[in-house]
């Protein structure tokens, strides 16, 4: 992917865009891909073809580490131990990952870290030497390489940098690298100097810093001639609320909302926005410098949570905007929720509607190529406001809701704002189920599993089957029982992050911290299976699923306690308490066969299995998963039957050459 050969990059670039229309989830550019039928059909197999080819390179990248990590724990004199240890380096290293993203480090600094770590354990090895160094020096060359480039054009104009305003040229690109994603920032050149920027997220279009100051219009109006000021997406909510005494704004940005808000006479205002790096962009470069305004507060929160703790601490707010707040991206690779999913649901805009003050008003705006988008959105609007919200479009879609009498009194007395509204109102729509916390899938038009995600699961064990079998050489039989063992952990490991993000935010900090608590809690089901020799597995079995049955009974709002101390005791006896006995278990049962590398590996590809199958709650939803879970389970205890090591297996410890990479 980082080879300098364009049209790879290009191919690579457009893989979402060929998938896309195959499916009944909403991916931006795919309203735009064009072509007969057998064109896309045609273009479809293909990226699907190459999407399978990159997870088999990925995966194969693994196989010498995945056999050294198999020898040393079959080899091990006390295994128990070596997996602690195993387990204890993995909270170290997301705890390096989460210094990186502290950070803001660029992909070949991660590369070059893990290419040290490398080098220190193969160094002994000197035939690995010479060809490891040199992997390492092209690959870091070939992104450092990369760093240069940057595929800066977007469709913000829906074209070409030919088709910029006439003056306007883009700059150099910038590439930054927050804790979620890559940022490509581009100036916009106007006889030379920064008029505006584009803020690209992996090479997408994401967000605009853009100056309606009254003095920059007046000074380029050749760049807003077809621009309604008045009526811009920033400025559209004052022109219903007029200096609003406080203002909440969600999905803040680089501060083009703080910044209209402190034009427009707002008082207090209280700009959130997920991401710190964009949020130091918007302090460095936003042309009207919101953010230096003593009447702007600034919290990098996820905006659900903001919510949550604001309606903890009694806080009210006049007018609150969500303005395009659209992440682009997911909130874990354990989850399929994005860092957005849990705004847009019905019980999220209840609590906003909880936060408006009594004559206050909420106004969205979401931008929107197919008409069942509009009208989830609508449906969302109107049931957690408890009436049809005033519905606009101007190339992207607003929803204004509260009070209707002030929204009345706007339009009796701003004839300006009642021609548009006249001119722009109740777009035609189509109508979708609203999205909830159980179901927070906002860009899939309906319950059930997208076909595209049936394609690459089914491509995946296709291929995970092929490898299995050619490389396979034991002739023992599958072990069934550590195969049910890890797709039901994965199950139960993405509906804890879920359910913690929703109760605590989706920010990589929060995952970080989950994904260490549950490796805690297989630790100490380790360390009790350490003392306790001959652990009843019954015992195990019966607390799993005594813990499952309570995460499935206990919904996630009944914890929104407002100590964040006691909500996080709370989340561990009722979503992590499982895990710990999945882990004594799986200890148990690991040790019952004699820690055998093929126990691991089956682990491991249930594990595969079981992340396939999260793609269930499309369907189901996500509290389902931990039913799922529960019948992985039982299937996971009718096969443990007769664990034991093979017959003339070699005894823990005994010597013996590493696997055949080291040979």
């Amino acid at each position: 992917i980082e080879l300098p050969w364009e049209p790879l990059r290009q191919l690579v670039a457009a893989l979402s865009d060929l998938i896309g229309w195959l499916s009944d989830i909403h991916i931006w550019a795919m309203a735009h891909f064009k072509g007969s039928l057998a064109v896309r059909v045609a273009a479809s197999g293909v990226a699907v073809l190459i999407i399978l080819a990159l997870f088999g390179l990925i995966a194969v990248t693994f196989v010498p580490l995945g056999q050294l990590v198999g020898w040393y724990l079959e080899k091990a004199p006390n295994g128990i131990r070596a997996y602690s240890v195993n387990v204890a380096a993995s909270i170290v290293g997301i705890w390096l990952y989460t210094m990186l993203c502290f950070l803001w480090s660029p992909p070949p600094l991660w590369l070059a870290l893990f290419g040290a770590g490398l080098l220190v354990y193969l160094w002994p090895q000197r035939a690995v030497r010479p060809p490891l160094l040199a992997a390492l020096a092209v690959l870091l060359g070939l992104m450092l390489l990369g760093l240069g480039k940057a595929q800066w054009w977007a469709q913000d104009w829906r074209g070409t940098p030919s088709e910029l305003p006439a003056g306007m040229s883009p700059g150099r690109p910038e590439k930054h690298w927050s804790p979620y994603q890559k940022l490509t920032l581009i100036p916009l050149l106007y006889d030379g100097h920064p008029v505006s920027y584009l803020l690209n997220t992996n090479d997408s279009w994401y967000q605009r810093l853009v100056d309606l100051s009254p003095a920059t219009v007046a000074r380029y109006p050749a760049l807003y001639r077809n621009t309604p000021v008045p009526f811009h997406q920033h400025n559209l909510p004052y022109r219903f609320f007029p200096n609003p005494p406080s203002v909440l704004i969600a999905g803040a940005g680089a501060g083009n909302d703080a910044a209209s808000a402190v034009r427009n006479g707002a008082g207090h205002i209280v700009a959130v926005e997920i991401d710190p790096l964009i949020v130091n962009l918007g302090r460095r470069l936003h042309f009207e410098h919101p953010y230096d305004s003593e009447r702007v507060e600034v919290r990098v929160d996820d905006a659900r949570a903001f919510v949550q703790s604001a309606l903890k601490s009694g806080e009210h707010f006049d007018l609150i905007v969500f303005s395009i707040l659209d992440s682009h991206t997911t909130s874990s690779y354990y989850t399929n929720i994005r860092l957005d999913n849990y705004v847009y649901t019905v019980e999220a805009l209840r609590a906003v509607r909880r936060l408006l003050t009594p004559d206050g008003l909420f106004v969205m705006s979401f931008s929107g190529a197919r008409p069942w988008f509009a009208g989830r959105l609508y449906a969302i609007v109107s049931d957690a406001m408890g009436r049809p919200p005033l519905m606009l479009q101007d190339g992207m879609y607003y929803f204004v809701a509260g009070d209707s009498t002030r929204v009345a009194r706007a339009l009796s007395t701003d004839t300006a704002l009642a021609r548009f509204v006249a001119t722009h109102a109740n777009p035609p729509i189509a109508p979708a189920t609203a999205s909830t916390d159980d179901w927070p899938y906002l860009y899939q038009q309906s319950r059930g599993i997208p076909l595209i995600v049936w394609l690459l699961s089914g491509g995946l064990i296709a291929v995970c089957t092929l490898a299995i079998r050619r490389f396979k050489q034991s002739h023992e039989p599958f072990l069934w029982h550590f195969f049910f063992l890890g797709a039901a952990f994965m199950l139960l490991e993405v509906q804890i992050i879920s359910k913690t993000a929703l109760l605590f935010g989706t920010t990589w900090l929060v995952n970080s911290i989950v994904i260490t608590a549950l490796l805690l809690f297989i630790l100490l089901a380790n360390f009790v299976v350490q003392r306790v020799t001959r652990f009843p597995r019954a015992l195990a079995y019966g607390g799993l699923f005594l813990t499952l049955a309570l995460a499935y009974l206990v919904p996630a709002e009944l914890l929104f306690f407002d100590s964040r101390l006691v909500r996080a005791l709370a989340v561990a006896v009722v979503y992590c308490s499982p895990v710990f006995f999945a882990g004594l278990v799986f200890i148990s049962s690991f040790r019952a066969i004699g820690f055998r590398a093929e126990a691991f590996g089956a682990n491991l590809l249930g594990s595969l299995v079981g992340g396939l199958l999260e793609s269930a709650s499309y369907a189901t939803g996500i509290r389902a998963l931990v039913l799922l879970a529960a019948l992985l389970y039982a299937a996971s205890l009718l096969t443990a039957a007769g664990l034991r090591p093979p017959a003339g297996a070699a005894p823990a410890g005994a010597a013996a050459p590493l696997p055949g990479t080291l040979r």
